[in-house]
Parts: C-alpha cells; structure tokens; sequence
C-alpha cells in the first residue's frame, strides 16, 4: 500500500538539503511542491531451516531436561573453564586448615521452564584435558571426563534453592537463590597448594586451564525442567590464625572465591534438541517457524530489490530524499505446555555472513546485520534501523541488490547491554555490549510473514 501525503516546502527543503549528498536522486530544488511518500506494497517470503549446532558464547548454564508439548524436547549440559582468583589467602592459612568446598549455582526465581518440583539430580565431573576453541552445541565431552571424575552430585529445583542475597534495581527487586553442589576439600587444598608453588598458574584463565581444564555439569537424573543458571563460582570455607585487637591469637571462619565462570570464560551449552512432531510438520507445511536453542531459524527472502525499482519509479526525475526502511514481523505464539515465549530478541543479518557474524562476537550496524526485541503488546519485532542497508546498495552498487543483499537470516539470539549511570548532565544510557546465540531459555514462535509489513517512507519534491 501506498500513501502520500502533501508537506511545506520548508520542511522538505531541510530534509533534502541534510541528506541530498547520500541518499537522493533527480534534479535540484527549484519547485514548491514536495510530498511524504509511504509504501508498504512488499511481498516478504521465507522458510525455516534447522540451526541445531551453534556457537553457544554464552554467559550462563543451562541445565536440565524437558519436554514440552507443542515445542518438543530439550535437553542441555554445560561445560566451563574458569576464572581464577589472581591471589588466594594464604597468610595464617595452611593446607589443613581449609575445611570445605562446594560450587556454588546461581539463579533467579524466573530463571527455568517447566515444573518447578520434580525430583531431579545434577552431577558435576572435573574435566581430564583442556576444551578447544570454539565450542559448539554438539560438542562431544565423552572424550574430556571420565564417570571416575566425578566431583559431586545434587538434587537440584528452584523450589529447594536457597536464598543468597537480594539486589535492588531501577523497577523491581530481585531474589537471587543458588543450588549448591558438595566438592571434596582435597580440590580446594590441590589449588592452594599450586598457589603457594607457583602463583603464576592464575594469572590467566588460558595459565589455569592448563592445571585445571575445567568442570563438566549434566543432568543424572530426572526430567521436567531446565534451569538457567547466571553466576557460577567455587566457594572455599577455611579458618584463619590472626592476632585480634587485644593482641591474642585467635582463629576465626572465612569463606572465599577461589575460580568464577564468567562471559570471559571458555564454556558452552551441549543442546540436544528434538523438535515436537506437531511442530515438525507446520515447518515442512511451510510456515516460518523460529525454535531456540538450537533449533529452529528463518531464511527471508528480502524485497530489497523491489523496494528500490519501485522509490526509483516513483521519484522518477524529481528529488527523493529516504527518511526510514523497516520491517515489522507479525507473530504467533505457538500454544505449548509450560507456556514457552516467543524469543525475547532476533537477529537479522546476511545469510551469507551470519557464521562470521556469530564467530566474530559483533554487534549489529544496521547496514547487514540487525536486531529487534519483542513487542508482546504488539505481537510482533520490529526493525526499525535498515535505512543504512538501503542507501548502501543504492551508493555503492548503483542500485543493484546482489544475492547476498537478499538473502537474509532470522535467528533468536541472547542480547547483553550495559546501562550507564545517570550524572547531572548525562542520562542513563544502555549500550549493547555482546549479541550471541540464544541459549538462556527455550523459545518457540510462528513469524506470520503473510503478514508481514516492509515499508519504506520518503520524500519526493516535484519539479
């Protein structure tokens, strides 16, 4: 469909003149007669692809095994390295003297899906060689533990995680609880004697993978939920000798972090995934179908080409001036047990880039790679920003969309931001720090690209 809508001259005479060196086309303003031209006659098509091995730079763990109705059944594991302590206490403090260990699993009270009271156990076992780089969703441990190196188990539920701390943020409060997994003290004390021999093992994770290649976790036993674990660490619990304030020799309890799993560290998710028979067939019918993690992407077939011949003919030999490209996907939430939303942010970049884009750990330009967060009030994502795509294929390849241009990929993915504090001058900014392939949580949604609405607005001045 397209509208037109008659403007002052003024208005387009500023917008012209502030962009005319890119993005215009026809002859100079020499008349009054100007229009604000909007046209959303584009076809958009597409089909769903698997996308079930994907480099999963992912923050956080997810554990567990579920199945669910409508979506189908995941199940996921979790491998890590970490990161060191860069100094470990060791003033008053022997070998003997540490008591304990256990890691330590964070989560918050929305952090899974499924049903939160199934008995489930979780084992963790100490890696025997060093993870390569970079790690997949399909990465086989079998050949980097062995069922002997088993450091401990756990009945794990969001239901019996305890309680860590509370955290304040801008609009609510949120309750942190973890699951803790009992480690043998003879772990703690291995590391702080390796400490107090050759403090240079942790000066770096890539150093201290070399003494210890990292943990293994899995899912022993039980189904019904996965839990998405954000913040995972090894606490030490030791006494202390130290003179109090009265000058007596006293011994007092301590606790300490001595490794910590973080964005820097090298760690994956192991997804399997089997897609619900229901839904495999709408996706053979057809329809465009986005499953995460691991599951399920949309190839498009942009109409990129026809978007420009048609702002061409129209402008014909008067001056065009492009204020804004944006595609608006309509969607469908698929109906399934334990209520699995859409993802909460997709990716939409070149196909033929999208692997780099991944390996690359990039954040999107708005010229070949963009992203859009759902709208539940809308039902739909929204990219706004492919006014750049555009103008490049107009500047640079005279109007010609090449395959490459057209061809586009749609995948969920977990989107990290940064939020500055506010000054007295300055208000708080969010700021994009890290864009990966969703691994956090289980998504499923139908893009209604019959539906869909790509619509170019510019101003056109008449001579």
């Amino acid at each position: 469909m397209r509208t037109t809508l008659y403007t002052l001259l003024a208005v387009v005479l500023a917008l012209a003149l502030h962009s005319c060196t890119d993005e215009t086309i026809g002859s100079s303003l020499t008349d009054t007669r100007t229009a604000i031209i909007e046209d959303s006659s584009f076809v958009l098509t597409g089909h769903s692809v698997p996308n079930q091995r994907v480099q999963a730079r992912t923050s956080t763990q997810l554990v567990g095994l579920l199945k669910a109705d409508g979506y189908g059944t995941l199940g996921s594991e979790v491998v890590t390295q970490f990161i060191p302590a860069s100094t470990i206490d060791t003033t008053g403090v022997s070998v003997d003297m540490i008591d304990s260990c256990r890691l330590m699993l964070a989560i918050t009270p929305s952090g899974f899906t499924g049903d939160s009271l199934p008995a489930m156990r979780m084992n963790v076992y100490r890696l025997n060689r060093q993870l390569p780089s970079p790690l997949f969703s399909d990465f086989d441990p079998s050949e980097y533990y062995n069922e002997s190196d088993l450091l401990g188990s756990t009945a794990y539920s969001p239901s019996s995680a305890t309680t860590i701390y509370k955290e304040t943020q801008q609009t609510a409060a949120i309750t942190y609880k973890a699951v803790f997994v009992p480690m043998p003290v003879s772990l703690a004390r291995e590391m702080q004697s390796e400490f107090r021999r050759n403090p240079e093992t942790f000066n770096s994770p890539s150093a201290f993978a070399k003494f210890f290649p990292g943990i293994y976790i899995k899912n022993s036993y039980g189904s019904g939920r996965v839990m998405n674990f954000n913040r995972t660490e090894l606490q030490v619990f030791y006494r202390k000798a130290q003179t109090d304030i009265d000058g007596n020799d006293t011994i007092i309890n301590n606790r300490s972090t001595y490794l910590a799993a973080t964005p820097e560290t090298l760690q994956d998710n192991i997804i399997s995934y089997e897609v619900d028979a229901a839904v495999k067939q709408r996706i053979d019918q057809g329809e465009a179908i986005v499953v995460a993690p691991a599951g399920y992407e949309v190839q498009l077939r942009f109409p990129i080409q026809e978007i420009i011949d048609s702002f061409y003919s129209s402008v014909g030999d008067d001056l065009g001036v492009i204020n804004k490209l944006e595609l608006t996907l309509p969607v469908e939430e698929t109906g399934t047990a334990y209520n699995i939303d859409p993802p909460t942010n997709l990716l939409m970049v070149k196909t033929s880039q999208k692997d780099k884009f991944i390996a690359g750990d990039s954040l999107t330009n708005n010229k070949d790679s963009f992203y859009a967060t759902y709208s539940s009030a809308k039902r739909a994502y929204v990219f706004t920003g492919l006014r750049d795509y555009i103008l490049n294929i107009i500047n640079n390849q005279n109007g010609i969309a090449s395959e490459e241009d057209i061809n586009l990929t749609v995948t969920p993915v977990d989107v990290i931001t940064y939020t500055s504090a506010a000054t007295y001058s300055t208000s708080a900014q969010t700021i994009v720090t890290k864009i990966s392939p969703q691994v956090s949580v289980p998504a499923i949604a139908r893009l209604r690209l019959d539906k869909a609405k790509v619509k170019i607005t510019y101003s056109k001045m008449m001579m």
